[in-house]
């Protein structure tokens, strides 16, 4: 269960500013990956929250329809909020490890609020100018994180719909970019995209009849 504990310990260090920052689309086979960075207010970790701020977790772990209500509450309530981008381009030039990573990096020098501590998801960003914590499985332990988790899901998800009413036949606005078994067949039919990542097998390693 997330809770704001990580943060309460940065407070008491003197930060007031605690950023928590996560990506999402990490293992699809289409399109970027997307990090999200957010701010909380210094009141609501040290007590005085939202009564829907509990509900807020691994976004994988929340239904869609309240993935997009939470996702408003958060841009909503949020101090500051930073979005970061790194493009399949991007990922097939280097790879997905540097590639999540950047895009986190962008995602909190893009946010209008300078953070005094970032709680990282994951692995640290290397040759970062700011105090951060890298946390294993942090979107499930920092409410900060979570946040970051949600809106970066729902802002991805709306992304792959919108694809998906362009690159008709490849199921994105079902599949979200991920190697379902509709998304393989299709690649097998169609080829793949521009926005295909062409260092990823997108060849189904499965019969798909």
């Amino acid at each position: 269960m997330a809770d704001f504990e990580i943060e309460k310990s940065f407070l008491d260090r003197g930060c007031r500013f605690i950023a928590g920052v996560d990506e999402v689309g990490r293992g699809a086979l289409f399109g970027p990956v997307v990090a999200v960075s957010v701010i909380f207010p210094p009141a609501w970790i040290a007590g005085k929250h939202p009564e829907w701020l509990p509900q807020t977790k691994d976004s994988k772990l929340v239904a869609p329809k309240k993935r997009g209500e939470l996702a408003k509450c958060i841009r909503a309530g949020a101090e500051s909020i930073g979005v970061g981008f790194s493009t399949n381009v991007e990922i097939d030039q280097n790879n997905i490890y540097w590639a999540s990573l950047e895009a986190m990096r962008r995602a909190v020098e893009r946010m209008p609020l300078r953070p005094d501590a970032v709680l990282v998801d994951g692995f640290e960003i290397r040759d970062f100018p700011y105090m951060q914590k890298a946390i294993r499985g942090g979107d499930k332990k920092s409410y900060s994180i979570a946040a970051a988790s949600i809106v970066a899901k729902v802002l991805r998800d709306r992304m792959m719909e919108r694809y998906g009413r362009i690159y008709a036949g490849y199921s994105l606005g079902k599949n979200k970019g991920y190697g379902t078994r509709e998304h393989y067949r299709a690649l097998e039919e169609l080829g793949p995209t521009s926005f295909h990542r062409r260092t990823f097998r997108l060849q189904s390693d499965k019969k798909l009849f």
